[in-house]
């Protein structure tokens, strides 16, 4: 069993069909899956972006929202991981909201998996070889 660090990109997958569902659905098999706490404010805002611009109806966005909060998701307390969350925000220059993860599984040694291409580009392209390897692609789990 592998342990791995997920962020909404990910978890959105699970309920909402998108590019990319299939390799998110397989992680739910065998795996670990661990993220902050700060997934939940993610995920409940793209459910509300998607019903606002009318990709999903209330319904199935309160569907989805049951589903995501009986998964079998990890949540971590998000404080201790906060001051590096910022420091990797601005070595990357990316949304500190994402480097959130990416402190929990440097942290943890957990690798870190994302739909999130530029976040893994500039973590691939990073000069810091602890960053280069922490992050996968969804498609490259399976």
């Amino acid at each position: 069993m592998t342990t791995f660090v997920i962020d909404a990109s990910v978890v959105i997958k699970w309920v909402v069909q998108e590019t990319g569902t299939p390799e998110a659905l397989s992680l739910l098999k065998g795996n670990t899956l661990v993220a902050p706490e700060l997934i939940l404010t993610e995920c409940a805002n793209i459910l509300w972006k998607k019903t606002r611009r009318g990709e999903l109806s209330a319904a199935e966005a309160h569907f989805a929202a049951r589903l995501i909060e009986s998964s079998d998701l990890q949540l971590w307390e998000m404080l201790p991981f906060f001051t590096a969350s910022v420091e990797l925000a601005m070595k990357l220059d990316h949304p500190a909201y994402d480097c959130i993860y990416l402190a929990l599984a440097l942290k943890e040694n957990f690798r870190f998996v994302t739909a999130d291409e530029s976040l893994v580009r500039k973590l691939r392209q990073s000069p810091d070889e602890n960053y280069r390897g922490i992050a996968m692609l969804l498609g490259e789990t399976v």
